[in-house]
């Protein structure tokens, strides 16, 4: 009997160790996720998409740029701190996003390209992030290699927003009408376009 009482004991006591160690794992990645700053969360769940495409709609700003043909944007490349999207426009395979993350900031820029891979005069526009911003939203402020090319565009406020159901890419012109919203669902992979161009399969 006494035998019996020291091995229960000595089981309960590994139970509890056990119990401490798997509490203690999950407070100290709890802590982790906590300290995970907005961009980094932001980085991370847009990450998850790799490889998949989806199908989109201008829900604001519609302009004729964006009636030829179906909208898809392919989270085709995932490099360490860089993301590439290339935004189709039906048969139009010019428009890349690129995302690079250093810092705890978020780069945006705009890659177009001709169909002989040759980069468009007006290309690599964009914006830094001021501040990590937020897990489900990041802000780029026009840049000032923007406003030199364009300066109509110094008023330029681009942001993307991502959930579990959608992304978003929005463009807004300070002191101006201007407004565009193109709408991802992202709940609904669709098959994956050929290379943009000025890139290789």
């Amino acid at each position: 009997m006494y035998e019996m009482i020291l091995h229960i004991n000595r089981y309960f006591g590994r139970m509890k160790k056990n119990l401490a160690l798997l509490l203690f794992i999950f407070t100290t990645l709890s802590i982790q996720a906590q300290q995970k700053s907005g961009a980094q969360q932001f980085w991370d769940t847009l990450k998850q998409h790799c490889g998949k495409a989806y199908q989109g709609e201008v829900t604001q700003g519609m302009t004729d740029d964006f009636k030829n043909g179906p909208l898809i944007m392919h989270v085709r490349s995932c490099e360490d701190g860089t993301i590439k999207i290339p935004f189709f426009v039906g048969e139009d395979r010019s428009r890349t996003w690129v995302l690079k993350f250093k810092d705890d900031r978020i780069l945006l820029k705009h890659d177009h390209r001709h169909k002989d891979g040759t980069e468009d005069k007006i290309t690599q526009y964009g914006g830094l992030t001021s501040n990590s911003g937020q897990a489900n939203i990041q802000v780029f402020p026009a840049d000032q290699q923007t406003v030199d090319m364009l300066p109509a565009a110094a008023g330029n406020v681009w942001w993307i927003t991502i959930d579990k159901d959608f992304f978003t890419y929005n463009l807004r012109r300070i002191g101006s009408e201007r407004i565009f919203t193109v709408k991802f669902n992202l709940s609904s992979p669709v098959a994956s376009p050929a290379a943009p161009w000025g890139w290789k399969d």
